[in-house]
């Protein structure tokens, strides 16, 4: 029963076909998963498959994994996922992601381009529950360097959200495209060379809910597989040269605790954030999310790690810098037991500097690269990678690699020097310091001073660290003239 729907989002494919199978599958996913009748034409939109090639491969249903898959499916015939985990019921947390229970946040820039793929998103968070935020300086509050920041309107906006919901989501609306399959239990044991190992031309699997090894070609495998990624080992068994590897340790370690959310909590307010400043290494968060809870965590630098039994736990609350957390929480009961997790290092692999790579390849995400999670920048750098995999794919899929890997290490480059620069602002942490790292270092502790009295200044932070603007913007002669009259012209900065 073939038919079409235009939709207005899709400018480059703008209509759709699709058949029996396809409607019944999507009546299918509004009926039992309650997904929101204004979503049901938005999922029911197929793109066209573009000229890349026929089949594509994914390894990982992870965030990374899912916008690779969604933007692949504009390009390819048939996408495949391959997921070792089984997944869990909508809304719990997945296996292999046991970061997944801690606190996530969804940057701006993430969130626009996931409204760009998934139209209607947001919506369909907030009506499960997930927390709108308004504007991400006016009702959240900011700490670093000794006070809050001042607040005002910045146009920032922001949805509080836990990752089960949002992975779920996103997971419901790929596997609703009509030439997407999402295979879970399944394994990568290793590549298919082709073409004197110059080509990838698929993989080889092992597929526990059968009990056996398969085969699959593809013209394109991408590797969303994460942190732990086999990617270097295949690469080097080929004959290639593994990337460098770029890592600095920072022993990051936290501990989280979710409560339940009351309106007289701290009316207006979505958030509270201590940011870490050296020499102090804690840091705490306190966020809405849906299910009408707060998620609340406490890390630390350098193995100044928070508690992981509950009086411990709220103890370490209360030590933070200012009481606001610890009064929203003291009288109140967990909803479970406090969860650990760490972070040993930032890790990047340079794919980029190699000087051969096989065509059919790529990998993407926390594979590639995986940073500090306390900016929260991992599910938006993934979200820009697979912007920049669209248009790479515009051009085919000869020489994707080398175009591919070009783009996102530019991408990558933005959020690897806030976030490394700034953990380089302890001294424990080995690594390069130049000049540049030092002055930077010191501009921003100059800059969050400045914050405390001047709302314009925090928002040319909170623009950057949601990525909506370049690092650069910090450093507008307006902005520059603000931070030195608060720090250096403290008689006029109290006027201002």
């Amino acid at each position: 029963m073939p038919g079409i729907i235009p939709h207005p989002v899709y400018s480059k494919f703008p209509t759709a076909n699709y058949d029996l199978m396809f409607l019944l599958r999507t009546e299918i996913l509004i009926l039992f998963f309650k997904i929101p009748e204004q979503q049901k034409a938005v999922i029911m939109i197929e793109k066209k498959s573009g000229p890349a090639g026929k089949k594509a491969v994914v390894i990982g249903a992870s965030m990374a994994g899912l916008l690779a898959a969604r933007v692949m499916a504009d390009h390819f015939e048939q996408v495949i996922m391959l997921e070792r985990d089984r997944f869990p019921e909508p809304g719990s947390n997945r296996k292999g992601v046991p970061q997944g229970k801690h606190t996530h946040v969804f940057l701006e820039r993430g969130r626009q381009i996931m409204e760009t793929y998934f139209p209607g998103l947001t919506s369909e968070l907030t009506g499960k529950g997930a927390v709108w935020i308004n504007d991400a300086s006016n009702n959240v509050s900011w700490f670093h360097s000794g006070d809050f920041h001042k607040q005002g309107q910045s146009g920032i906006s922001g949805i509080g959200v836990s990752r089960p919901t949002l992975e779920t989501s996103v997971r419901l609306r790929v596997s609703a495209l009509s030439n997407v399959m999402i295979m879970e239990k399944c394994r990568v044991l290793e590549l298919i060379p082709a073409d004197s190992n110059q080509r990838i031309s698929g993989i080889r699997f092992f597929n526990s809910g059968k009990d056996a090894e398969t085969t699959l070609m593809a013209d394109l495998v991408v590797d969303a597989s994460g942190r732990g990624s086999r990617s270097p080992a295949w690469m080097e068994k080929l004959g290639y040269q593994p990337p460098e590897v770029e890592k600095i340790k920072i022993d990051m370690g936290y501990t989280t605790c979710h409560f339940h959310r009351k309106p007289d909590h701290i009316p207006g307010r979505d958030g509270i954030v201590f940011l870490a400043t050296p020499p102090e290494k804690r840091l705490g968060v306190i966020l809405a999310q849906d299910r009408d809870r707060w998620v609340v965590t406490i890390g630390g630098y350098l193995g100044d790690h928070a508690p992981t039994d509950y009086p411990g736990f709220l103890q370490a609350v209360r030590d933070l810098p200012s009481p606001e957390i610890y009064h929203v929480i003291k009288d109140e009961v967990p909803l479970e037991h406090p969860v650990p997790y760490k972070f040993t290092a930032n890790q990047r692999h340079h794919y980029e500097k190699l000087p051969d790579f096989p065509e059919g390849y790529l990998v993407l995400g926390d594979a590639l690269c995986s940073f500090n999670p306390i900016y929260g920048q991992g599910m938006t750098v993934a979200a820009m990678e697979a912007g920049a995999l669209d248009s790479c794919l515009e051009n085919g899929l000869y020489g994707l690699a080398g175009r591919f890997f070009t783009k996102a290490s530019k991408i990558i480059d933005l959020a690897w020097d806030s976030a490394v620069g700034n953990d380089l602002s302890y001294p424990e942490v080995k690594g390069s310091r130049t000049l540049m790292i030092r002055f930077l270092n010191w501009y921003i502790k100059k800059l969050h001073i400045a914050a405390h009295k001047d709302a314009a200044v925090s928002i040319a932070f909170l623009k950057v660290i949601n990525m909506v603007a370049p690092p650069p913007s910090m450093m507008h002669p307006g902005i520059i003239w603000r931070i030195l009259k608060h720090n250096f012209v403290p008689t006029i900065g109290s006027k201002a």
